[in-house]
This record gives structure tokens, sequence and C-alpha cells, in this order.
């Protein structure tokens, strides 16, 4: 039994560390999706910094200044909020969501939390604020069968993520807390009018992103996203194949199939 946790300690272990340099194929979310899953990396470098400010205001605003992967206040505050049946009154840190988005299902039992928190804390240990958000934008669920933002920047508008103004950086941000009730609009943008009829949920999450965080970015601008690690501005960076400046061949056949050209 000693040799066997061993072994999986150190199997984990390489996982994690792993990940500093290697992109997953896919995540325990996505292959939990019966729908499927769209899906392409991009550089951090190469995305919108008006998109990477607003993760970082919208999601985790201490993340480049926080020590690990979140502080004991904070997760003890949650702990005992879901256990007393209350709100969460913090949420959960972006190392907490990449742990979460990578290896784990949306199962909400306190079991899952306690391992989503062991693994954040260990990510945090081995990755760097700058991966961390690039993990993190690059697996994100940002619609019923899309994630990471170089699907969804083609998506919904037809864009690279490079290219992200504000106010389409900020709609697709509002989608996080609540991605599985959203489509294409015909001709792109966003469309809550879908058949489960719990677009409003969708919508209400985007509609208080569209009320704070403008505010938040006016305010600190690119500084948490250059404090995180990412210099320089994306239509700077050089040319490459990994750049996402050319439409995903899947996104197209989704968007195809929908029929929302």
């Amino acid at each position: 039994m000693g040799r066997g946790l061993l072994v999986a300690f150190v199997l984990q272990a390489l996982v994690l560390l792993s990940l500093r340099w290697v992109d997953p194929p896919t995540t325990a979310f996505m292959l939990a999706n019966e729908q499927g899953a769209v899906q392409q990396s991009v550089p951090v470098e190469y995305v919108s910094r008006n998109l990477l400010a607003a993760v970082i205001a919208h999601e985790d605003q201490p993340l480049p200044y926080r020590a690990g992967a979140f502080t004991w206040d904070e997760l003890f505050g949650r702990a005992g909020a879901h256990l007393r049946g209350e709100d969460d009154p913090s949420g959960s840190t972006i190392p907490q969501q990449v742990a979460k988005n990578l290896f784990l299902t949306q199962s909400m039992s306190v079991w899952r939390k306690a391992v989503e928190a062991g693994l954040a804390a260990e990510l945090a240990l081995v990755l760097d604020d700058r991966r961390m958000l690039e993990l993190y934008v690059n697996y994100a669920q940002f619609g019923p069968r899309v994630y990471g933002i170089c699907a969804a920047s083609w998506y919904y508008f037809d864009t690279p993520p490079s290219t992200l103004p504000v106010d389409r950086a900020v709609q697709l941000v509002g989608l996080l807390p609540s991605p599985g009730h959203v489509q294409r609009a015909p001709g792109g943008g966003l469309d809550f009018d879908v058949e489960d009829g719990l677009g409003w949920l969708s919508r209400s999450h985007v509609v208080n992103a569209q009320d704070r965080v403008p505010r938040h970015l006016a305010e600190k601008g690119f500084g948490p996203v250059e404090d995180a690690g990412v210099e320089g501005l994306a239509q700077d960076q050089p040319a490459s194949d990994e750049d996402c400046s050319q439409m995903p061949e899947e996104v197209a056949e989704l968007i195809a199939a929908e029929g929302t050209r």
C-alpha cells in the first residue's frame, strides 16, 4: 500500500509539473460534456489585454498579489458558509477553478471542494501566475460546448482573441459563472433565447459583469495583467502558428451546424 501511494504521489506530481509546458488535450469537464467540446489553446500573449484584465477583475482580483492559491480565511469562510447552506461569500479563486476544470467535476460536495483546494495549492506551487492565467482562459467554459477564449472569441464574435475590445471581453467573462444557457446569435453575438428556458440566468451574470467590470478596468487598466507576468500587447506579438488568428475548423463546423453564420 505504501509503495502504491508513493507511485500515485509521484505520478500526480509529474502531471502537475508537466502543466508548466504542456497544454492538456482535454479536461475532466470537457470529457463529462455529453454534447462534446470545442477547444483550441492559444498562448496568453495573443489574448487581448482587455479580456485578461476583465478575467482578473471578475474572477480573482488578488491573483497577482497573493502567495498561494487562496487565503486560509477565505477558504474557512467558504467552507463554513457551505456547511450552513449559505451563499458562497467569496467564490473560487482562479487556481481553484483551474484545478476543478482540469481534474474534477461539477459536484458541489464538501469532499470535492477539499480535493479542489488541495490540487489548487499544489498547482500554485509549480505554476506562476502567467501560466495559471493561461490555463484558465484556455480551458474555462464559455458556452454549452465552447471552451477556451480562442474558440469563444471566434464562435460569438468572428474575431481572434487578440482583438477583443472591452465591451466584448466583459460579455465573455460574464458568461463564466453560467456558460450553459447561451448560444451564438445569427450573424454573431450572444443569444439567451435558448431551449432550456434558462437564458435569463446567463444573461443576469453578463449584466452583472457589465455593471462592475468596466469600472475596475478604468481604475486599474492593464496593471494586474502585467503584475501577473503578461507583458506587452497582443497586437504587438509576432505572427505564430499558435496565435488563433484563423477561425478553428471545429468552431466553423459548430456555427454551420447551428445555422447562425
